[in-house]
């Protein structure tokens, strides 16, 4: 449309801003680009664009660096970067092969000393036959001599990252290695997350040919780790002094991405012979740091009443009155189909949605009287701030009078309950409350996220929550509407070679098993991860961190658009897909004050099955089903 000055993203935020450079070529967008959908590889997107002046500038915030830790840029040449990489012969697994076997995620070669997997730790009496490769000598010289480090390195670890790889957050093992730890980066820029016990995280953009140096408190107290993503978040100018600070996406104005490439990092240390002596025992295993706990067991599928009632009390009650105020800040857009149901109901008619969360569908048909009911009473508390008529109740015996409803509607609940028993009292409650003649829409998450060849948006945004930044979709299924923006970074005690863990390990006989979100589903009962987000407190308040973004947002600016007079700025609101991780504890806040993970119990529906389901109900028929980006929909009759 014309020559693009910058594209900037507010963070947190589903839009952006682009800057023409001339009024021209800006109209030109508006005019041939709003309300169109953009197509890229299987990912589509819908733009919405408006027309403005100015753009709203905040107050940009520099953090600093943690203790310890400094990055030299450019600290090879692109000469030396050539040669290192040669050094590297991916070919020969010799002496490697556990590591290659045991990371799935990244390519890995040891040199000097293997680190074994089974204990977090190097066998201190069996050195590799070949030592460091001899490309890296000079390197390592010059390091001694700038005094980076005090002494040679005798341990070396090769990294291959390909674009979307990561790896989670940790601390190198005490005991196994001395103080410093330089890590220098090849190929790619990325970003790595560095995060305190007490919740701070900072994230520091690593170049291409840069050398990070980690002592005392950078190398011994904060975790480390990257994000597996395929764009970063960076800011679009270069931090001024990048050496002492790092620039703090979640408080930058002026943001764009980063696209990843192959990134090859070597680490390198000294093996440790004596016990670790740090100045931070509380994280150190040589003096008696605990490991890190375990996942609890996952729940067992009920075996009668009673335990369902237990199991949907926990893992589905509990997490949404937890999450209550951070789930609604997610639900904000109702669903085409379904508001096409409620457009057509008669003017002067009482619908009553069963399951109203936030009571988004409340205010669809202002020509209904409408009617929510949720087992949330903090979900049923912002429905009343908002103005709508919702009450607390169990979606099994709603205190309405039977057959005074000309509507109803559940969408996105029935298959929270754990039995078929329960879901079948779920539907004949709906039909109870009907009158003759009225009908029931009811949503329910699919088994087959992929149907007639066509993913839904849930498998599609796969890619989408590793870029890290992305926001509920208006046509996407309820389960989709995830948090978004930053992933969280999670503590771990393991070591930067110990294996990553999986989700789905939880395979026994009769248990639950913890999905892998953006994933297609490989059983029907699951319990599927929700991160609490950052800056939301569970009982709706902000965080020190929220209040502090919410005062530099008041103090934010009107700024012209860019260097020219006549510049012209597009304000486009990108519908994407939204992001989500997870987790395998039932709910786990780590020690160092990370984000509380909950899990929602579901059962996802086969094809065929939720009409199977209502046929079993009598005096109603199923009027018409169909299958909504990842959802089975019916809509049902009653006599």
């Amino acid at each position: 449309m014309g020559e693009v000055e910058a594209l900037v993203m507010p963070p947190h935020k589903p839009y952006a801003f682009v800057t023409y450079r001339s009024e021209e070529s800006a109209r030109k967008a508006h005019i041939h680009l709003n309300g169109q959908k953009l197509q890229s590889g299987e990912n589509s997107v819908m733009l919405y664009l408006s027309y403005i002046n100015s753009v709203s500038q905040e107050e940009e915030a520099s953090v600093p660096l943690p203790d310890g830790l400094v990055l030299l840029e450019d600290f090879v040449s692109p000469e030396e970067e050539a040669l290192l990489l040669a050094a590297i012969d991916w070919s020969s697994a010799d002496n490697d092969v556990t590591a290659q076997k045991a990371l799935k995620h990244r390519r890995v070669k040891h040199y000097g000393f293997e680190f074994r997997y089974d204990n977090n730790n190097v066998d201190k009496d069996k050195p590799l036959p070949a030592g460091l490769p001899v490309a890296c000598l000079a390197v390592l010289q010059r390091c001694v001599s700038e005094r980076h480090i005090d002494m040679m390195p005798d341990q070396l670890t090769v990294n291959q990252y390909e674009s979307g790889q990561g790896i989670p957050p940790h601390v190198d093992t005490h005991s196994a290695f001395e103080d410093t730890i330089m890590s220098l980066s090849l190929g790619s820029k990325t970003v790595m997350d560095f995060r305190h016990p007490d919740g701070r995280c900072v994230p520091v953009v690593l170049p291409g040919r840069s050398l990070l140096v980690m002592k005392g408190e950078s190398r011994y107290l904060w975790t480390h780790g990257i994000t597996p993503r395929k764009f970063d978040m960076v800011p679009a100018r270069d931090p001024q002094s990048p050496a002492q600070t790092a620039t703090d996406p979640g408080t930058q104005s002026q943001l764009t991405l980063s696209k990843r490439g192959t990134r090859t990092s070597f680490t390198f240390r000294k093996i440790r012979h004596k016990p670790c002596r740090c100045a931070f025992p509380s994280a150190c295993d040589s003096q008696g740091a605990p490991p890190a706990p375990s996942p609890p067991s996952p729940p067992a599928l009920p075996s009668c009443h009673s335990d369902a009632a237990r199991l949907e009390e926990e893992y589905v009650h509990r997490v949404y009155e937890a999450i209550a105020p951070h789930f609604s800040s997610t639900r904000h857009s109702p669903w085409p189909r379904v508001c096409h149901f409620l457009s057509s109901l008669p003017p002067g008619g009482v619908l009553a949605d069963v399951g109203c969360g936030n009571g988004k569908y409340l205010a669809v048909n202002p020509e209904v009287t409408a009617v929510g009911c949720d087992r949330s009473a903090a979900l049923v508390q912002i429905c009343a701030e908002r103005g709508f008529h919702a009450f607390v109740s169990d979606a099994l015996n709603v205190p309405l009078r039977t057959a005074s409803c000309d509507a109803c509607i559940s969408i996105a609940v029935i298959h929270h309950f754990s039995t078929e028993e329960r879901r079948l009292e779920a539907v004949k409650e709906l039909v109870r409350l009907l009158k003759p003649g009225g009908r029931a829409l009811i949503y329910v998450w699919a088994f087959e996220q992929e149907y007639n060849k066509q993913k839904s948006k849930y498998l599609k945004d796969f890619k989408k929550e590793h870029h890290g930044k992305s926001s509920p979709t208006v046509n996407a299924p309820e389960e989709s509407q995830e948090p978004h923006g930053k992933s969280p970074c999670h503590a771990s005690t393991h070591s930067e070679e110990s294996n990553e863990p999986t989700q789905d390990v939880h395979a026994a006989a009769g248990k639950l098993s913890v999905h892998t979100n953006r994933t297609a589903f490989n059983t029907q009962d699951l319990l599927v991860p929700w991160h609490l987000k950052a800056g939301k407190k569970q009982d709706g308040g902000e965080s020190r961190d929220g209040e502090k973004k919410r005062e530099r947002k008041e103090k934010s600016e009107e700024t012209r658009g860019q260097t020219c007079s006549n510049d012209a700025t597009l304000r486009s609101d990108s519908k994407t897909g939204p992001s989500l991780s997870s987790s395998s504890a039932v709910k786990s806040e780590s020690e160092n004050g990370a984000a509380p993970v909950f899990h929602r119990f579901y059962h996802v529906f086969q094809q065929g099955e939720l009409e199977q389901l209502c046929g079993l109900v009598a005096g109603a028929k199923v009027q018409s089903s169909y299958h909504d980006q990842g959802n089975w929909c019916v809509v049902l009759e009653k006599h």
